[in-house]
C-alpha cells in the first residue's frame, strides 16, 4: 500500500473509531430564507435608494479590466498628525486619539487640514480587492437579505448554503475534493494540527499510543505562528512526535525522515514566507514525498489568488497540486477580506471538522462576510490583470533597486532595532507605511522593513519608494544573501 492511500486508511480508520465511539459530527447546512424583493427595497429604500436595480438583477457581477480610482484607497490611508507624532518618536499609543482627539473636526477643509496622507506597503492586501465595489455590495447585499447572522458554529446552525458555495468554490480552486470553512487562517492551522494528531489516540487502544503509533511532524523551522502553536497543541496529547527542519533545507529533512522509523509522517511548511518572502521548495518536497510517503500540508496564506495563472497559489505556481495533500489558506491576505479555510479529501473534512477544537467550539462566519469572499475569489479570477499588475510590480522593484527579490513580500534586513526604527521614521516622514519588524516576531539583530507590494500599486509609487529607500540602504551592497536578497543598511 503506497502512503497516501495508507494516510487515507488510517483517516477512514480514525473516523470509524469516532463513529463508534458516538462522537462524528456532521455541519448541519441550513438555507437562508430570502425576503421578496419588493419587500427588502420597501424596507431598506431609505437607506439604499438604488437597491431596487442591484436587487432586480440578481445574476449582475460587475468586474473590471484595469486599475480604477477606488483601488487606490486599498493603498492610500490617513493619519492624524498626534497619531503621526507618536510613530515618529516611536511612543506606544492605545488608538483612542483616532476617535476622541480634538483633531477630527467637523469641519472637512480643517479636518483635511489635520491628516497626514501615506501610501501603504505594509499591508497584506496583494491585489488590492479590499476596496472593490462588487465585492462591498455582496456584502451589503446579503447583510440586507439575511442581516449578519450567524446563529450558531458550523456543527449547530451556523453553516448555510453561502458557506457550502463557497467551499465548492474554493475546493475547485485548489484542486481538491472538499473544503472546510474555519474562522480564520490561524484557527484553520490549529483545527488541522489537533486533528493530525489525534489520529494517533485513535488507532490504539491505549490513551497513549507507543513511540511507534504516534505521528511525526517535519515542521520548516520558520514556519508561521499559526503552525507551530497548533503543533504545540498537538504535542500536549502526547500522541506526535515533532521534528524541526532548517529552513527550506531539504537536504536536512531528508536526513530526519531517512532516520525516522514512525511509519505516519507529516511535513508542514509555509508556501510562501510571511517574513522572508521566500518560497518554500516545492518540486523538492514533491520530489521527497514520493521517497518518503510523509503526508504534505502547505500553508498557502500568501500564495493563494496571487500565484498560479488562475490564482490557484503557489503549488499551481510550481505545478505540483496533486502532491500537496492538504492546503491551508486565509481571506484576510489576497481576497481582502476574512476568515480561512482547509482544502482537502471529504474524509479529512469529517476529521478535522470534528476534532480540530478550534473549528468545533467557534461561531461560523457571518453570511455578509462569506459573501463577500465568495465575490472576492470570483474577482481574484476574472480579474487576471490584477496578478498580471503585483508581478509587475514585483518586476518594477528588482530593477529599481538590483535586489533579486522574487515574490511581492519584500524583507531588507536592517540588523538593530534602532536601525529599523529609523528607517522606518524616515520612510513615515517621506510619506510611505513601511513597519520596522522587531523581535519577538524576528530574532534579534535581524530587525528589517517589510515592503508589501500590490496590484493597487503603481510604477510611480515604487519609484517614489525606492528613491527613499536609497537613502537608508545601499542597494549594491546587500549584504547577506538569501533566496530573494537582503539589503542592509
Amino acid at each position: 500500500m503506497d502512503i497516501p492511500s495508507a494516510w487515507d486508511s488510517w483517516v477512514g480508520e480514525a473516523l470509524a473509531r469516532l463513529e463508534s465511539l458516538k462522537v462524528l459530527r456532521s455541519l448541519r447546512p441550513i438555507c437562508l430564507r430570502k425576503q421578496s424583493t419588493q419587500l427588502l427595497v420597501e424596507n431598506h429604500k431609505q437607506y439604499a435608494p438604488n437597491l431596487e436595480n442591484d436587487v432586480a438583477d440578481d445574476e449582475e457581477f460587475e468586474v473590471f479590466d484595469e486599475l480604477r480610482p477606488w483601488d487606490r484607497s486599498s493603498v492610500e490611508v490617513e493619519i492624524g498628525e498626534p497619531t503621526f507624532n507618536k510613530w515618529m518618536h516611536d511612543i506606544p499609543s492605545p488608538g483612542d486619539e483616532i476617535v476622541h482627539s480634538p483633531f477630527i473636526s467637523k469641519d472637512p477643509q480643517s479636518h483635511h487640514q489635520q491628516l497626514k496622507k501615506l501610501i501603504l506597503f505594509s499591508g497584506n492586501d496583494y491585489l488590492g480587492l479590499s476596496s472593490h465595489p462588487t465585492i462591498g455590495r455582496a456584502a451589503a447585499k446579503a447583510a440586507l437579505e439575511h442581516g449578519m447572522g450567524p446563529r450558531g458554529s458550523a456543527l449547530i446552525c451556523g453553516y448555510t448554503n453561502y458557506h457550502s458555495q463557497l467551499e465548492s468554490c474554493l475546493a475547485d480552486l485548489k484542486k481538491k475534493e472538499d473544503c472546510l470553512l474555519c474562522p480564520t487562517g490561524f484557527a484553520a492551522n490549529m483545527a488541522l494540527m489537533t486533528a493530525i494528531g489525534s489520529i494517533g489516540s485513535l488507532l490504539t487502544e491505549n490513551s497513549i499510543p507507543s513511540k511507534d503509533e504516534k505521528i511525526a511532524i517535519f515542521s520548516d523551522a520558520l514556519n508561521h505562528a499559526s503552525i507551530i502553536d497548533g503543533i504545540r497543541l498537538a504535542e500536549r496529547q502526547k500522541c506526535v512526535k515533532v521534528f524541526i527542519y532548517r529552513h527550506c533545507d531539504v537536504s536536512h529533512l531528508n536526513t530526519l525522515l531517512s532516520r525516522c522509523r514512525m511509519q505516519r509522517k507529516v511535513v508542514v511548511t509555509d508556501s510562501l514566507f510571511s517574513m522572508d518572502g521566500d518560497y518554500a521548495p516545492m518540486v523538492e518536497l514533491a520530489n521527497l514525498r514520493k521517497k518518503h510517503g510523509f503526508l504534505l500540508v502547505i500553508d498557502d496564506a500568501h500564495g493563494s489568488f496571487v500565484c498560479g495563472k488562475n490564482g490557484g497559489g503557489v503549488a499551481e505556481e510550481f505545478n505540483c497540486e496533486r502532491e500537496v495533500d492538504l492546503c491551508i489558506g486565509t481571506f484576510s491576505k489576497a481576497a481582502g477580506c476574512h476568515g480561512g479555510f482547509i482544502a482537502c479529501s471529504k474524509r479529512w473534512k469529517l476529521l478535522i471538522q470534528s476534532r480540530g477544537r478550534s473549528f468545533i467550539f467557534s461561531t461560523a462566519a457571518p453570511v455578509p462576510v462569506v459573501a463577500a469572499v465568495h465575490a472576492a475569489v470570483k474577482v481574484a479570477k476574472r480579474e487576471t490583470w490584477r496578478r498580471r499588475a503585483i508581478w509587475n510590480r514585483v518586476k518594477d522593484f528588482r530593477a529599481l533597486t538590483g535586489i533579486p527579490v522574487t515574490s511581492p513580500i519584500i524583507s531588507l534586513i536592517v540588523g538593530s532595532e534602532e536601525k529599523a526604527l529609523q528607517a522606518s521614521r524616515h520612510l513615515l516622514k517621506s510619506g510611505f507605511h513601511v513597519t520596522a519588524i522587531r523581535p519577538p516576531t524576528v530574532p534579534p539583530n535581524s530587525c528589517r522593513l517589510r515592503v508589501a507590494l500590490s496590484a493597487a500599486h503603481t510604477r510611480e509609487d515604487l519609484e517614489k519608494l525606492t528613491a527613499e529607500l536609497s537613502q537608508c540602504i545601499n542597494f549594491q551592497d546587500t549584504g547577506i544573501y538569501c533566496s530573494n536578497g537582503y539589503a542592509r543598511l
